[in-house]
């Protein structure tokens, strides 16, 4: 597969790993009912669909074991998934395995992970239940396939031909969220009606949650920081002083973002730590917190009405000179930083 072929199919599987919108019922069924056939197993009995992964888990907590009866995900999802990774990983060998998860499901493994992660961590959050039933209903989590949230591997099974084997598997990813597979039921997820993200590919949105589901589960963040759902709605008014009294330093990250740091740069009176050419340094001392150190550039290309604009750029807490700053901002060490024309 040349290179341009494969960039499209791992598009198409990041296409369906952050879709949003209705589930496309039918298929996913086919492909509940071709995984189980492909591990030797009669369809399941009866399918349940739920709005959110947060409602299938309350399901395969609350429906009875006998109804249900047990879980099957060994032989319909891990059986047959390390049986193909171990021929790929066999034929490959490791520089080959490497070079081609890092040309197709390594970038889409770190945001997919992280997504799980934040909805298994806010499964139990909304349902005003006790520790122990949150903690059955996080734990239920890990019988799941997690449907379009599996499109890193099968993007890079399908771009090494190998995704027969893993076809029902596949077909549900392309069709719908989370799913739980048992002996007698299948218990099936909707996928998103929202999903916000920043361009590093993290949660986030100012206006609601980032991630919504159908029936109202949601997580609410701010370039990847879990917020609570009406934080940013509550900075109305917003000082330097309610930042400097935010005990929980996430939180005073997100106000500080908001506010702007230049704004409080200004209203706090800060003194530069270093300037020189490339631009200005600027460190914020937050209590119970590292520091936040920023290098303050101007933009050598006017902006259209002849203004230059000001940037500040986060750089490490021990940067000592702007330059430094600037430098580390394109990966370059002090000494390596020789540009044509500042910026």
């Amino acid at each position: 597969m040349d290179a341009l072929t494969r960039a499209a199919l791992v598009l198409t599987w990041q296409d369906a790993a952050f879709a949003t919108g209705p589930a496309d019922r039918p298929r996913a069924e086919a492909g509940v009912r071709a995984a189980y056939a492909a591990a030797g197993l009669p369809a399941p009995e009866h399918f349940v669909w739920t709005d959110s992964p947060a409602e299938a888990a309350r399901a395969a907590t609350t429906i009875g074991a006998g109804d249900l009866g047990a879980s099957v995900r060994d032989a319909v999802r891990t059986a047959p998934w390390e049986a193909v990774r171990a021929d790929a990983y066999a034929e490959l060998g490791p520089q080959g395995w490497a070079e081609a998860w890092a040309a197709t499901g390594g970038p889409l493994w770190e945001q997919t992970s992280t997504l799980v992660t934040r909805i298994r961590q806010g499964i139990g959050d909304d349902d005003g239940g006790d520790d122990e039933t949150r903690a059955a209903q996080r734990a239920a989590t890990l019988d799941a396939v997690l449907g379009q949230h599996e499109a890193a591997w099968l993007a890079l099974f399908d771009s090494l031909g190998l995704l027969d084997p893993l076809a029902g598997l596949a077909e549900v990813a392309r069709s719908a969220g989370w799913w739980w597979p048992f002996e007698r039921i299948a218990i099936l997820s909707e996928r998103p009606t929202e999903l916000h993200r920043d361009e590093p590919g993290r949660l986030h949105n100012g206006a609601g949650p980032a991630l919504a589901y159908p029936d109202g589960f949601a997580l609410h963040a701010w370039r990847g920081m879990p917020i609570p759902a009406d934080f940013v709605a509550s900075l109305g008014g917003l000082t330097t002083a309610r930042i400097d009294a935010e005990g929980n330093a996430e939180l005073r990250r997100v106000m500080l973002e908001i506010f702007g740091y230049d704004r409080y740069l200004a209203e706090t009176g800060a003194r530069p730590l270093h300037r020189d050419a490339t631009g200005v340094l600027w460190r914020i001392d937050l209590p119970g917190d590292e520091p936040v150190v920023m290098v303050e550039v101007v933009n050598s290309t006017p902006e259209p009405d002849g203004t230059s604009r000001v940037y500040h750029l986060r750089v490490p807490p021990g940067t000592r000179t702007a330059r430094e700053g600037v430098a580390w901002t394109f990966g370059l060490g002090e000494e390596e930083y020789r540009p044509l024309r500042e910026t």
